[in-house]
C-alpha cells in the first residue's frame, strides 16, 4: 500500500509535535541551506520554513502522494523525490533534517554517517525516530499477522522493522564526526478518541506493511482482529479516551 498523505495526517498535530521538540534543540541562529529528509506532506518542512525564513529548504521523500502534499502546502519551496538510502546533496549544507524517517532504513547508521560528511563545518543533523516496537500496538501487528486465515502470507516474509540501536552505538558511531552530539528518548503520551483511533493512527505508518501483504479482501477481517486487541489492551480512560504510549529516539549531531 502506497504512502497516503491524507491518512497521515489525520493525527498531523500529535506527528508534528516531534519535529517541534527537534528543531527546538538544533542550536543553529542562522541556516543558508536545509533538507527536510522524508518531508511527508510539508508539516516538518513548515516548521524549518518558519524557524529559518531566508534558507533555501529542500524536501526529500520517495512517497508521490506525499509530495504532491508538500508542494500543495508550500508551493514557493522545492520537493523532490529521491531515497535518502542513496541521495546526497551536491553541496555541503547546514541543516539536514529527518523526522520520523531513519527507522524505516535499513544500516541507517552507516547513512547517518555518510550524511554527516555532506554538512559543512558546524553543521547539524537532526533526527527523531519512532521507538515503539515494544509497545502493544506493534507487538499486536506480529500477533495478528500470525493468527488469521492470512497468516500464511507472513510465513516467509519479515514485516517488522529493525529495532533501533542502542544510543551507545549512535555515539559510537557519530561521535568521532561530532562537535557535539546529543541523544535522548522522550515518550509521548497521546490521548485519543478510542481504541479505533490507534487502529487509524498506525494504518497511516506501521500498519501499512502488514495491510499491504494482506490479500484486499481480508483486509477488514484483519483489521476487526487487530482492533480488537488493541481495544482489550488500551482501557479507556474516565473521560472515554485512550492513552497512546510512544517512545521516541532523538539525536542532534554538530559536526566538528
Amino acid at each position: 500500500m502506497a504512502w497516503s498523505a491524507s491518512q497521515y495526517v489525520k493525527f498531523e498535530d500529535e506527528r508534528t509535535r516531534p519535529a517541534r521538540d527537534l528543531l527546538a534543540q538544533v542550536p543553529l541562529a542562522e541556516a543558508r541551506s536545509i533538507i527536510d529528509l522524508g518531508c511527508g506532506p510539508g508539516n516538518s518542512t513548515e516548521l524549518l520554513a518558519e524557524r529559518y525564513p531566508k534558507a533555501e529548504i529542500l524536501g526529500i521523500d520517495t512517497a508521490p502522494d506525499m509530495l504532491v502534499a508538500a508542494r500543495k502546502r508550500l508551493p514557493n519551496l522545492t520537493f523532490i523525490e529521491a531515497d535518502v538510502a542513496s541521495w546526497a546533496p551536491a553541496e555541503p549544507v547546514d541543516l539536514l533534517f529527518a523526522n520520523a524517517l531513519f527507522q524505516w532504513i535499513p544500516d541507517h547508521l552507516a547513512v547517518l554517517a555518510r550524511l554527516m560528511d555532506c554538512l559543512r563545518p558546524g553543521g547539524v543533523l537532526a533526527v527523531q525516530m519512532p521507538d515503539n516496537l515494544g509497545e502493544p500496538t506493534h507487538m499486536l501487528m506480529e500477533e495478528v499477522a500470525h493468527a488469521g486465515p492470512w497468516a500464511s502470507a507472513f510465513a516467509n516474509r519479515n514485516t517488522r522493522r529493525q529495532l533501533l540501536p542502542e544510543p551507545t552505538t549512535y555515539f559510537e558511531t557519530l561521535g568521532p564526526k561530532s562537535a557535539r552530539l546529543d541523544v535522548w528518548h522522550t515518550i509521548y503520551n497521546h490521548p485519543l478518541a478510542d481504541a479505533a483511533a490507534i487502529v487509524e493512527w498506525v494504518k497511516g505508518t506501521g500498519l501499512r506493511r502488514y495491510l499491504e501483504v494482506i490479500d484486499p479482501e481480508l483486509r477488514e477481517a484483519f483489521l476487526e482482529a487487530y482492533l480488537e486487541r488493541i481495544t482489550a489492551l488500551y482501557p479507556p480512560l474516565a473521560d472515554g479516551r485512550v492513552l497512546l504510549r510512544f517512545p521516541r529516539l532523538f539525536l542532534v549531531a554538530v559536526k566538528a
